[in-house]
C-alpha cells in the first residue's frame, strides 16, 4: 500500500503516522509539503494532527485553503482514501470532505488522555480489522474537538451509517471528553472512502506506547486498499 503524509506548518504528528505506516505496510510513505501542488500516485492521503498554521482564526481553516488541500480534493475525487486525524479531520470538515465541524470543547480547556471508543461499523476500509460493537482505548489531545452538526445533519448521517466510532465509559468510567454531539468521535463520507476522527490512532499503534488498539486502523486499510 502507497501512502503520503501531508505536513502543514505546526503539525507535530506527521512523523508519528509516517513511522506506524512504515511498521505496518513495510513501506515509507511519501512526506508531502503544505506548498506543494500535486501528490504521487498512492492509495493513501494522511492528514496528521498537530495546529496546522498555528489554528489562528478556527483549527483547520487556513490549512483547508492550502495547495496540497486543493489536490487532496482532486484526488478523492478519483477514489483515493482520506484519512484525518484530529487537526486533520477539523481541516477535512473545514474543506467540505466531511460533514459537520469540531468546536471548542464543552470545558472551555485542553484535553489529553485515553478515552473509550465503540466501534459503530467494522465494514468499512478504515475498521475491517475491528469488531462492530467491540470497545478499544484510544488518546485524545485537543481543545476544539467537540463534533458538531444541526439536527438533521446528524439525522442524516445516521442514517446513513456514516458514524464509524462514538465515545463510551473507558477503564476510567468516563464518556464523552468534549461534548461532541451524540457522542460522535469518528465519521466517514458517503462513499466510505474518506474519514476523520479525532482520537490518534497513532498513538496506540505499538505496545511501547501503552497501548495497540489503533493499530488496527492501519491494519484495516493495508487490508481495504489491496
Amino acid at each position: 500500500m502507497k501512502s503520503a503524509v501531508i505536513v502543514f506548518p505546526g503539525a507535530n504528528c506527521d512523523r508519528d503516522v509516517a513511522v506506524t505506516l512504515e511498521q505496518v505496510t513495510g513501506t515509507k510513505p511519501a512526506m508531502v509539503w503544505h506548498r506543494e501542488t500535486a501528490l504521487p500516485s498512492v492509495d493513501l492521503i494522511v492528514l496528521p494532527g498537530g495546529f496546522s498554521y498555528g489554528d489562528y482564526l478556527r483549527s483547520g481553516a487556513m490549512a483547508a485553503h492550502s495547495p496540497i488541500v486543493r489536490a487532496v480534493k482532486e484526488e478523492a475525487k478519483r477514489g483515493v482514501a482520506v484519512l484525518g486525524i484530529c487537526n486533520g479531520f477539523q481541516i477535512l470538515t473545514e474543506a467540505g470532505l466531511l460533514p459537520g465541524a469540531l468546536m471548542r470543547n464543552a470545558s472551555l480547556h485542553y484535553v489529553c488522555r485515553d478515552v473509550g471508543l465503540k466501534v459503530e461499523r467494522a465494514d468499512t476500509i478504515f475498521t475491517n480489522a475491528y469488531s462492530a460493537g467491540e470497545t478499544v482505548t484510544m488518546p485524545i489531545a485537543h481543545k476544539d474537538g467537540a463534533y458538531f452538526a444541526d439536527d438533521e445533519t446528524l439525522d442524516r448521517i445516521e442514517e446513513g451509517g456514516q458514524v464509524v466510532l462514538r465515545y463510551c465509559a473507558g477503564a476510567d468510567g468516563s464518556g464523552n471528553p468534549n461534548g461532541s454531539r451524540r457522542n460522535i468521535a469518528g465519521v466517514v463520507d458517503k462513499t466510505g472512502r474518506i474519514m476523520g476522527l479525532m482520537p490518534h490512532p497513532e498513538r496506540a499503534a505499538d505496545a511501547a506506547l501503552g497501548g495497540i488498539d489503533g493499530r488496527r486502523v492501519f491494519e484495516s486499510l493495508t487490508r481495504g486498499l489491496h
